[in-house]
């Protein structure tokens, strides 16, 4: 199996909703604990880094695709 790749603001989907009711998350910190952020009411959840790969599903959106899509060297 191969490892999750994910980075900081990307959106990911969990494979749990949060009680509100969306599966949408940000990724807001990372280290060896995770800290993600509901899109739907911004509630924040800091989760050890095993268990957050566990759980989530996929990535949505990933933040690299927004940054430096305009530059050039």
């Amino acid at each position: 199996m191969e490892p999750k790749v994910f980075q900081l603001g990307d959106i990911v989907q969990m494979k749990k909703p949060h009680p509100c009711g969306a599966n949408e998350m940000e990724v807001i910190r990372m280290g060896m604990d995770i800290r993600i952020k509901c899109v739907k009411c911004k509630h924040s959840i800091l989760l050890p880094r095993a268990k957050f790969e566990k759980s989530m599903k996929k990535v949505l959106r990933s933040a690299s695709g927004e940054e430096g899509a305009g530059e050039q060297n």
